[in-house]
């Protein structure tokens, strides 16, 4: 367009000094009018030329990429979490676990299409997005969702389906730390309001912006800044959702393990997992789901994704060695429950990282978020006093927190990190220093406890105040399978 427009004014340049030259000298005037012509000619070209130009078209590589990174985190939630987590609770409670994961999928996919989507991922306040976009409107199989390279594309629905996933885990997460006494309906209503209220906020905050494409000059930079979620324009880092999803969600298990109380002889009598082996089989799922969680939040294939992947793959793996290593050394033997505890927390913990940081940082903040997350589900579990069931909070919360703090720390390129990308420049490497980002982290990681842990707190009285949260002390000991959901999850 600008070129039609220079165009356009040089022509009009070319006439007016033709009609000066034929008032000076005539003889020149067919030369001048030749020019014109040409000009105009030119014109015409360039016009049609940019009429046919054709629209963005999505990478079908890009496509089918994203598209099975959704089905990764999809295998995170069902099976992988409910079974990771079923497998923890006592053979009564197996099936209400298994449950309430799976509803909590189906119903946060539905609000997410409603208005989740909108209200995350569309322009607004620094703190929520719009309702534009309730019901998916306007979005069609031809809408194209931004990537992080200029000119790249993938479906917008593709993106919708992807980052609905992210919701729905989300909101499973929670349950596991108040796990074995809450009432169902008191689940899925706390799971709507916390869901609205916390999570969709907090990926509007760290997540959204309107895209590369969108900067190309200082000021327009300045534009897209002002317009992005408030943790964006901070330059919060978390790659695929350290403090979106697994702060957000630990504290939002804490403050529930407070506020529902412990379970009825808690302490006193045994309440060991009931099957190690589904635990396994859990935390199996969830490594290999993860790869679609991380490598997928690229959006698209390419050296970016292949770093996140490796990084999955070495930190978690240095997190299993390093947890029981430390069990070892505490206890005098390592666990099966340990290695899978470890396996988790250096998910959790590389999640904010994987794109940002070398292999070498990956291999580092792997060793150290798991003997902190050990840590984290024995001493701190000891001083914070709460029946946190399923250790929510000592590995989500605290190696999201290890991770989201590193982060700033290993995405430096003096320690084999990315750095920044500057798209006036349309250059990457660039670092504001590690002080000065460990800092900005830290903000991240405090608007995230503030704003879950408020927003739960009410979530739950409210719960409360309606419907109530807890089932009868009956009930509780005859195991929510029966009183819940009439059903057993072992027939002799």
């Amino acid at each position: 367009m600008r070129k039609l427009i220079a165009l356009c004014a040089l022509g009009m340049a070319l006439l007016g000094f033709a009609g000066v030259g034929h008032a000076q000298d005539p003889a020149s005037a067919p030369a001048v009018v030749e020019a014109a012509s040409a000009v105009v000619e030119a014109v015409a070209e360039a016009a049609s030329a940019e009429a046919a130009a054709p629209a963005p078209v999505p990478d079908k590589g890009d496509t089918a990429f994203m598209t099975m990174a959704t089905v990764l985190v999809i295998l995170m939630t069902l099976p992988g979490l409910a079974l990771f987590y079923g497998g923890l609770v006592r053979s009564k409670n197996m099936l209400s676990v298994l449950m309430q994961v799976l509803v909590i999928f189906a119903l946060i996919s539905v609000l997410w299409v409603v208005y989740g989507y909108s209200v995350a991922f569309t322009a607004g306040t620094p703190y929520f997005g719009s309702l534009s976009k309730v019901l998916l409107a306007g979005v069609t199989p031809e809408s194209l969702g931004a990537t992080f390279s200029k000119g790249v594309y993938i479906p917008e629905l593709t993106f919708v389906a992807f980052q609905g996933t992210f919701a729905a885990i989300t909101t499973a997460l929670i349950i596991g730390a108040f796990a074995e006494r809450i009432k169902f309906s008191a689940v899925l209503l706390f799971s709507v309001l916390w869901f609205t209220f916390s999570y969709l906020p907090m990926a509007h905050m760290v997540w959204y912006w309107d895209g590369p494409d969108a900067i190309t000059s200082a000021e327009t930079l300045e534009t897209v800044t002002a317009a992005a979620g408030a943790l964006w324009q901070k330059g919060a880092l978390d790659f695929a959702g350290g403090t979106v999803v697994h702060i957000n969600a630990a504290v939002a298990g804490l403050v529930g393990a407070y506020v529902v109380g412990k379970r009825i002889g808690y302490g006193k009598e045994a309440m060991a997992p009931h099957s190690l082996t589904l635990t396994m089989v859990g935390a199996s799922l969830l490594w290999v789901g993860w790869f679609g969680f991380n490598a997928g939040s690229n959006l698209e294939a390419n050296g970016i994704s292949a770093l996140a992947f490796i990084n999955t793959v070495v930190a978690t793996a240095a997190a299993t060695l390093s947890w029981i290593a430390g069990e070892a050394l505490l206890k005098g033997k390592a666990s099966m429950l340990g290695g899978a505890s470890g396996a988790v927390a250096g998910l959790v913990a590389i999640t904010p990282a994987c794109g940002f940081v070398g292999v070498g940082g990956a291999l580092i903040l792997g060793l150290i978020s798991g003997l902190i997350c050990l840590w984290g589900v024995s001493g701190l579990k000891k001083l914070l006093g709460a029946d946190d069931s399923l250790d929510v909070f000592g590995v989500h919360g605290v190696g999201g927190i290890v991770g989201a703090l590193l982060t700033g720390v290993f995405a430096s390129p003096d320690l084999g990190g990315t750095g920044i990308c500057d798209y006036v420049a349309n250059t990457c490497g660039g670092y504001p220093g590690i002080g000065a980002q460990v800092l900005i982290q830290a903000e991240g990681v405090l608007y995230t406890i503030v704003l879950s842990g408020v927003v739960s707190f009410i979530a739950f009285k409210l719960v409360d105040l309606i419907i109530g949260l807890r089932v009868s002390e009956e009930e509780e000991r005859e195991g929510l399978d029966i009183s819940s959901h009439g059903e057993t999850a072992y027939n002799k």
